[in-house]
């Protein structure tokens, strides 16, 4: 059984419709890509499914239970995380401290400790900057903290949404090779990414979102090697 299932979830803002029924479904341990193009939808899946935005329709559920109409804090107490687009960072507070906002939550807070340990050896830039404010680091720096302060919250689930964003090559590279050492940690990962072709290459599974809906999915290497998708859904 799945560990996260989206079905046929319809969701947008004010009277625009965005999502036309959207399935798609996390299996445990595993790094699955939403890829498409821009304004297809995938942000606003991501909001719907972290509960920032209600779903119209549809159904959302974690480790079996139905979570659909769950408020975000909910969620992430039960080890759903979402790294959103633009980092959203306390820029006027030092690298620890939003590394400290991060636990916050109950789930969180037991295993502050080994979580900060565990990033500081991903991430060893982030120990040479702790007391540096946020808002001063460099763009790949900052992606970085977004990046630690979604695992200091403890995730079962961790969803990023555009990990590569304004980026030089090679940090984007540094960030995709700590989304393998998460896997390998057991936790389970769903990426939202504009670098279509570098998130399907590191991933396990894919699905293209097109018009608000799945379009197609498939395991990730074979999805990135059919010419015909390739060209009509990835822009490739």
């Amino acid at each position: 059984m799945a560990l996260l299932e989206i079905k046929d979830v319809t969701s947008g803002y004010g009277d625009v419709q965005i999502l036309w029924g959207s399935t798609l479904s996390l299996e445990k341990g595993k790094l699955t890509s939403l890829v498409g193009g821009n304004g297809v939808g995938k942000t606003t899946l991501l909001r719907t499914i972290m509960g920032l935005l209600p779903p119209w329709s549809g159904t959302i559920t974690f480790d079996g239970r139905d979570v659909s109409r769950l408020p975000a804090y909910t969620k992430a107490e039960m080890g759903l995380v979402l790294v959103p687009e633009g980092r959203q960072l306390f820029t006027d507070m030092t690298v620890l401290e939003n590394l400290e906002m991060g636990a916050t939550s109950q789930r969180a807070r037991p295993h502050f400790a080994r979580n900060l340990e565990r990033v500081y050896e991903m991430f060893p830039r982030l120990k040479e900057r702790s007391a540096q404010k946020a808002g001063t680091l460099s763009g790949g720096e900052q992606q970085m903290l977004a990046v630690a302060r979604g695992i200091m919250a403890d995730p079962i689930v961790l969803i990023i949404d555009e990990l590569s964003l304004g980026l030089a090559p090679v940090l984007v590279l540094q960030l995709f090779d700590s989304l393998k050492l998460l896997r390998e940690e057991g936790i389970t990962l769903l990426l939202v990414e504009q670098n279509v072709q570098l998130a399907l290459a590191i991933s396990d599974y894919g699905f293209v979102l097109a018009e608000g809906k799945v379009e197609l999915e498939g395991p990730a290497r074979k999805l990135i090697q059919d010419k015909h998708i390739r060209a009509a859904y990835l822009g490739l």
